[in-house]
């Protein structure tokens, strides 16, 4: 009887522990797999950053960086293509921007900064990113600052001087001086726009890892300009898009996340 009893204690104990292992088991699980769609905030590098999450808690992490003077929303379209294909989106809004405070003074060094401070306050691994237009030059200086940061570039409509951009002399007159040829005081958002940035062919050559660069047929940056960054990085892919402009291909148009998607499936390693 005292056997019986023993054995019986023993078989109870295992499968109590069992219990215990697949509970266990299904809260990680649980955890790992749930389905994350929030907006809050972080202070990085000496800023707050808006930003939204959206994806699976598990999948590949992919980050968000929006234009000039723009947010996260800006991006609202392409974050959810990306969120139904499976990966985990951070869509930030850049410092001073958005529904960030506003800053006095702007440099693209700093919101670079930013993004990397991001991914390690987040232990963000190796994430791919997607930057328009300014977006795209952070992500640039990112990877150029922090070798190893991104696992894939994908830029549209990005500049290394503010020479790309079409027109730039007229533009900096016209945006500089008034009717009558007076000083205009710009705001400082455009004043980083006619000063920055200032990326070398030799800098973007340091890009190890897979990038796409865009930019649409009728965009701001001149084309020859988009041919100079992509030839300067070494495992690149140009991509000039046929009919659209700065803007046409991500603003409420969902070519450019169908565009990222096949990108990343085919160049981002399995997880």
């Amino acid at each position: 009887m005292y056997m019986e009893n023993s054995v019986f204690t023993r078989r109870a104990a295992v499968f109590t522990i069992l219990i215990g292992v697949f509970m266990v088991c299904g809260i990680l699980y649980a955890r790992t797999h749930r389905h994350i769609d929030e907006t809050t905030s972080i202070h990085v590098n000496g800023v707050s950053l808006v930003y939204q999450r959206m994806g699976r808690a598990d999948a590949q992490p992919v980050i968000l960086l929006h234009g000039n003077g723009g947010s996260h929303n800006d991006l609202n379209l392409m974050a959810q293509q990306l969120d139904s294909a499976g990966y985990l989106v951070y869509a930030l809004d850049s410092r001073g921007q958005g529904a960030n405070a506003p800053q006095t003074e702007y440099h693209y060094a700093d919101m670079a900064e930013d993004v990397y401070a991001f991914c390690r306050a987040l232990h963000i691994g190796t994430p791919a990113v997607f930057g328009w237009s300014d977006g795209g030059i952070v992500a640039l200086l990112a990877e150029i600052r922090h070798p190893g940061l991104f696992s894939a570039i994908a830029v549209s409509g990005a500049n290394i001087t503010p020479e790309g951009i079409t027109g730039f002399e007229e533009m900096r007159r016209a945006m500089t001086t008034d009717s009558l040829g007076n000083p205009v005081t710009l705001a400082p958002l455009m004043q980083m726009m006619l000063t920055e940035p200032h990326i070398s062919p030799a800098e973007l050559g340091t890009i190890a890892c897979p990038a796409l660069v865009v930019a649409g047929e009728h965009d701001l940056i001149a084309e020859e300009h988009t041919r100079l960054i992509a030839g300067s990085i070494p495992h690149s892919t140009l991509l000039l898009l046929a009919g659209e402009d700065h803007g046409s291909h991500i603003w409420h148009n969902p070519k450019m996340g169908n565009i990222l998607i096949d990108y990343f499936r085919h160049n981002l390693p399995e997880r």
